[in-house]
């Protein structure tokens, strides 16, 4: 995979304070990554900074090997950016500002059309092209930022929370509009949505105070979680009590929890490393069967608060 984004000790200041302290990171063709932190933590500025909307006080960003601050032209073709907030011009039609966009890139006649047709279908627009872009639901307007973002196909693609506002089916179609892009592009998306994570994302970085503090795929984060690969089974009501006391006995056995799902089944949580089979063993000579067995997967957002939380607190122990 070739490298499509570099940092290099990029840091950010507005006078005393620091945005973001000296990322270094590279992001790859056909990856898309998730860049995830709390409010605050220095992500749009980030991305600000990579979109070539922001000069760095410090470090290096590039793009398909072009310095952001020498060459932002040719930094500026080869991105599409969909900001916070989806900025367009209000009393435009979809219509009539995906061509400019079209323009200002360079197309025209055919080109142009062909451009702004695909834009508009792949994002599905057609309900809407004549109506002003004020005049629009959140979603849509989001769309035709993401719309305009696409337009002249390019390699990096940079986003703010790109499916805010969206319904569950429009949120389908984004996703699926990632997933189709992916392979031909370094995607980076900025959100507070973790299940966006899940959905369309194959690396995390996570960020806060402005410093980079993981790094990973979801699933090597998720193994982050103190409670991941616990093993988690249920019997019936009224032989709660009596499994968690035998369990308690195994030797090796620290805690056993008792935890209610959201269904309403009460579940017994065994520490990870527990052998499954020695508590079915031990449960069935006392004739408790055990109707429901698996291990428990992390949480991602569990993993997100223990990072970023503790962080904030090393940074002020009074917050």
């Amino acid at each position: 995979m070739s490298t499509m984004i570099e940092l290099d000790h990029l840091t950010k200041r507005f006078g005393a304070l620091v945005a973001v302290d000296d990322i270094s990171m590279s992001v790859s063709r056909g990856e898309v990554l998730g860049f995830l932190g709390p409010n605050g933590a220095g992500k749009s500025t980030t991305m600000k900074i990579v979109a070539g909307f922001l000069e760095p006080t410090s470090g290096i960003a590039k793009i398909c090997g072009h310095d952001v601050t020498v060459d932002p032209v040719a930094v500026k073709r080869r991105i599409g950016y969909l900001p916070e907030g989806a900025p367009t011009y209000g009393d435009m039609t979809p219509i009539s500002y995906l061509g400019f966009i079209a323009e200002i890139r360079g197309f025209d006649g055919a080109e142009k059309r062909r451009r702004v047709d695909m834009s508009v279908e792949r994002l599905g627009l057609e309900r809407v092209l004549r109506q002003p872009i004020e005049t629009l639901s959140k979603g849509y307007k989001r769309r035709v930022g993401f719309a305009q973002a696409i337009l002249h196909d390019p390699e990096v693609l940079i986003m703010d929370e790109p499916t805010d506002g969206l319904d569950p089916n429009q949120k389908r179609l984004v996703r699926s509009l990632i997933h189709e892009m992916a392979a031909e592009k370094a995607i980076v998306i900025s959100t507070h949505i973790l299940e966006e994570v899940d959905a369309v994302c194959n690396r995390v970085v996570m960020i806060a105070g402005g410093r980079l503090l993981a790094d990973g795929t979801p699933a090597s984060l998720r193994a982050r979680a103190k409670d991941h690969n616990a093993l988690l089974l249920r019997v019936v009501p009224d032989k709660v009590e009596a499994a968690r006391v035998k369990i308690s006995a195994i030797d090796g056995v620290s805690t056993v929890e008792t935890v209610t799902r959201r269904d309403g089944a009460v579940i017994l949580r065994v520490p990870a490393g527990t052998n499954a089979a020695t508590v079915v063993a031990a449960l069935g000579a006392e004739n408790i069967a055990v109707e429901e067995l698996m291990n428990e997967v992390g949480m991602l957002d569990d993993v997100f608060y223990d990072i970023t939380a503790h962080a904030a607190h090393r940074e002020n122990p009074y917050a």
